[in-house]
């Protein structure tokens, strides 16, 4: 497998996001559970089909841009592919004032590009951006993930206590990190809020990275361009809200942050995981905030 992705890493771009896209529709007509739950997502957010019918695509052209993005040679940029960073010049005030930024991209457009993209930018000036992560339970795709993180511009910390102290060092070093924040957290590790009209477990951990270091933060979605493209990267300051205030409650920190997710997604509904599991029941598993 990892063999196979080092050879398809060598196919053009918008070569595998075309067949990527044809491969989306293909699942989306020969799997009805997949079907049924991205539809509903997407119509109890609120959105038509017109609006959420090129996620189906886009989530077959995820998965085709991935042996790029994970098993192209260490030495090959991707910069040469973005071609378009807006609300970039805030962002790199922040990380030049050296207080620590914190980076909330939800699962939308690109998010493994953006990650790559950013460290690869700016290690340079400002090191590498820092984020959790938690290696995937199958051999070949945890080899083929540790390889994507074997990057320039970038550094990876378990999802441990150590790991999350380790985080908020980085930041109160003048560092910064990226994180998922619609992830469904494991039980006692977030609090329920609103998220696009349904009750969603939130995590807690971004707020309180936010609340306890005086990071700035921004939203970042890396949008895949038409027809092959390229991408483009966008900031978004997040600055002012419940989410970053150490007196707010976690309950109203999560709702400040979904709202935010939630504005992002709506300007770019066309490329969102729609069928994402986001309204599951947390599971129960060892707390790793309490390193905060």
């Amino acid at each position: 497998m990892i063999a196979l992705f080092r050879l398809l890493a060598r196919v053009p771009l918008p070569l595998m996001h075309a067949v990527g896209a044809g491969v989306g529709w293909l699942v989306w007509w020969l799997a009805p559970d997949y079907r049924r739950r991205f539809r509903e997502n997407a119509e109890a957010a609120g959105f038509t089909p017109a609006q959420y019918r090129p996620a189906i695509a886009a989530a077959g052209a995820m998965v085709g841009e991935l042996p790029f993005v994970w098993a192209r040679p260490r030495d090959r940029s991707l910069l040469p592919y973005i071609v378009r960073w807006d609300g970039v010049e805030g962002f790199e005030a922040a990380l030049a004032a050296r207080k620590g930024v914190i980076l909330v991209s939800p699962h939308l457009g690109s998010w493994e590009t953006f990650g790559q993209a950013v460290g690869e930018r700016f290690f340079k000036d400002y090191g590498p951006i820092t984020a959790l992560f938690r290696p995937a339970r199958k051999k070949f795709m945890a080899e083929l993930i540790a390889g994507s993180r074997d990057r320039p511009g970038l550094q990876t910390l378990p999802t441990t206590v150590s790991g999350v102290r380790g985080l908020i060092r980085t930041l109160r070093n003048g560092g910064y990190t990226g994180l998922l924040p619609d992830q469904v957290p494991p039980l006692g590790q977030g609090v329920w809020a609103p998220f696009l009209g349904r009750p969603a477990y939130t995590m807690t951990l971004l707020p309180r990275l936010a609340q306890q270091t005086g990071a700035r933060v921004f939203l970042g979605v890396c949008e895949r361009l038409p027809r092959g493209a390229g991408f483009a990267i966008r900031f978004v300051p997040f600055d002012g809200t419940a989410m970053s205030d150490p007196k707010a409650t976690p309950e109203a920190a999560a709702t400040a942050m979904n709202e935010g997710i939630e504005k992002l997604i709506r300007s770019l509904p066309g490329q969102y995981v729609w069928d994402y599991a986001r309204y599951k029941q947390p599971r129960a598993e060892a707390a790793v905030e309490a390193a905060t």
